[in-house]
């Protein structure tokens, strides 16, 4: 009988990395409360780009780095390189990016009203950085928004 849920667990654990997203903007606070973003397509829940975001882009160089990347397929522990998009060296822990890897357009940075953006129903989570620490929002209950704070950055 375990072997049986181990098997449907490995079956929906390939749905997961097949078919089902978890949708994140990613973005930092601007002096005028507006925020800058992006828009991240995987892995968006707390636990994979919380803390992806609280572990290696700490600081706002690196989140600056980031942005300019433009909108995301996955958020990696680093910026990485120019890829093939549909061959990502995944094992290297880079970003996949519309833009730079796909060579997408109208994918850059975005700003708009912070309340728009934990009210759109189009993503599950957002992440904004206020230069300090991330704080997370999810889409489903913006009015409770999570402090993830940072730990020390690690990696290039």
């Amino acid at each position: 009988m375990a072997k049986f849920f181990v098997y449907i667990q490995s079956l929906i654990n390939q749905l997961k990395l097949n078919i089902m997203a978890t949708r994140s903007y990613i973005g930092v606070r601007n002096t005028d409360g507006s925020v800058d973003y992006i828009y991240c397509h995987f892995d968006g829940y707390p636990d994979h780009n919380g803390q992806i975001l609280t572990e290696h882009y700490a600081d706002m160089d690196r989140v600056n780095a980031l942005l300019k990347l433009g909108d995301l397929s996955v958020l990696g522990k680093f910026i990485g390189e120019k890829q093939d998009f549909d061959k990502p060296r995944i094992s290297r822990n880079w970003c996949l990016a519309y833009g730079r890897d796909r060579g997408e357009t109208n994918v850059s940075v975005k700003t708009s009203d912070y309340k728009e953006l934990i009210n759109d129903q189009n993503v599950d989570y957002v992440y904004v950085f206020d230069g300090d620490y991330w704080e997370c929002s999810s889409t489903y209950n913006p009015e409770r928004i999570i402090n993830l704070y940072n730990s020390v950055p690690t990696g290039a």
